[in-house]
Formats: C-alpha cells, sequence, structure tokens
C-alpha cells in the first residue's frame, strides 16, 4: 500500500511549473467553475508536484488560482515517484 502524504505547503503559483505533455486542458468554462468552488469553499485539494515544482496534477486548480490573483497555493510535493509514474499520475 502507498505511503500515506499529508504534509503540506503553500507556495506562490509562480514558483509551479506547468508539465508542459499535460495531455489535459481546461477550457475557460471550467477554469471559472473551478475558481468559483475555490473561492466559495476553498481548496480541498492540493496542486501535487515534483521536486522541481513541476506540476504533476493540478493544472486547472492553478489556472483557477491564477484567475482568482490568490498569492499562495497549497501543494503537496512528491520525490517519490519515477518519471513514468508521475507522467501517469
Amino acid at each position: 500500500m502507498a505511503e500515506v502524504l499529508d504534509e503540506i505547503d503553500r507556495v506562490a503559483p509562480a514558483e509551479l511549473i506547468p508539465y508542459s505533455n499535460n495531455p489535459k486542458r481546461h477550457p475557460d468554462a471550467q477554469v471559472n467553475d473551478i475558481a468559483s468552488s475555490i473561492k466559495h469553499h476553498g481548496f480541498d485539494q492540493a496542486i501535487v508536484v515534483d521536486e522541481d515544482g513541476e506540476i504533476i496534477k493540478g493544472h486547472g486548480r492553478l489556472a483557477a488560482a491564477r484567475k482568482l490573483g490568490l498569492d499562495r497555493v497549497p501543494v503537496r510535493w512528491r520525490s517519490d515517484l519515477t518519471d513514468a509514474e508521475a507522467r501517469a499520475a
């Protein structure tokens, strides 16, 4: 069973690097929905990044945070994944 990782940091969105080969696209309407959810309910999922700050999961959340002008976002760092595992995530 995978280890439970519950350590979350808060970092500036500018420090995060979008994964250039991310297959998911986030249309404006979806980013607006995510931004509305964050505004009204807060973040319930952190943005997951590797040790270099490259996003593994959470590109839509980052776009929504930028749209809202947030100066910090919740981030979970993952240094335990292989490149293949990170790409699959």
